[in-house]
């Protein structure tokens, strides 16, 4: 094979200048019979590698339907979102209708009894009332001791008076009537004793204070020479009886001792004689 490289330059250069000799004959000569084809030469060193040439245009899409592949792994949970803005808040519904009503629960136990209040201002004073009826006479006080024994005086008179006031006329804030026996001694010892006859007719006599469920009739003073006296409502038509004791008349220690004896004018009449 080495050996064959070697001629065959040779054969290459005899072939060349051939050709160079017929061209100076420019009359071709005949064709000459294709030589046998000669054995193929050994292959030459590889030339270098070209630059790659341009991207060829994409072809087109083949068909679809391969085989799906296996469900991948769930993949990690990822982290929450920030929280949105809160919406507006929506209308209001309608009110809806009134339940009924339940039933009554038990009562309550009794709650713990308040602190006392304040004591409230001092009200206004308020109108006088009527003058009161004449309480009763009180006990006798303790006797003083005795005194010295004064100059005898006159022979003093023990007889009882009677005077009757007729048809006068009492008012509520009081009547002065005039008795002119009625003296400073006689108060101060003796007995001055008030009834009342409210119809002038009869001997109906009444102790005073009287009342008759719709009026009442009171004594109010006793002074020298006159008495007061008080109705209500005011009164007219009146007659009153004044018995006058003398301090001297047995009467007047009776009536110290038991006063209620002489609450019934029949009783006081009978006891001293008096005549109606």
């Amino acid at each position: 094979m080495r050996r064959f490289r070697h001629i065959m330059p040779l054969i290459l250069l005899a072939c060349f200048i051939s050709i160079n000799g017929c061209k100076k004959d420019k009359t071709p000569g005949p064709s000459g019979a294709t030589g046998a084809t000669g054995a193929t030469g050994a292959s030459g060193t590889p030339g270098a590698i070209g630059a790659t040439g341009a991207t060829g245009a994409i072809g087109p899409t083949g068909p679809s339907g391969g085989p799906v592949g296996p469900t991948g792994a769930t993949g990690a949970t990822g982290a929450n979102g920030t929280n949105g803005t809160n919406g507006t808040n929506g209308t209001n519904g309608a009110t809806g209708a009134t339940g009924a009503t339940g039933a009554a629960g038990t009562a309550g136990a009794t709650g713990a009894t308040g602190a006392a209040g304040t004591n409230g201002a001092t009200g206004a004073t308020g109108a006088t009332g009527a003058t009161g009826a004449t309480g009763a006479t009180g006990s006798a006080g303790t006797a003083g001791a005795t005194g010295a024994t004064g100059a005898t005086g006159a022979d003093g008179t023990t007889s009882v008076q009677t005077y009757i006031l007729q048809n006068k006329s009492v008012v509520l804030t009081g009547t002065t009537l005039s008795v002119p026996a009625i003296t400073q001694s006689i108060i101060d010892q003796g007995l001055v004793l008030v009834y009342v006859n409210t119809s002038g007719a009869g001997s109906a006599w009444y102790t005073l204070p009287y009342n008759n469920g719709s009026a009442t009739i009171n004594l109010v003073s006793i002074q020298a020479g006159s008495i007061t006296v008080n109705a209500s409502p005011s009164q007219s038509g009146l007659y009153f009886k004044v018995v006058i004791i003398p301090s001297a008349n047995p009467a007047t220690l009776l009536y110290k001792s038991n006063p209620t004896l002489f609450n019934s004018y029949n009783q006081v009449a009978s006891t001293l004689n008096l005549k109606n």
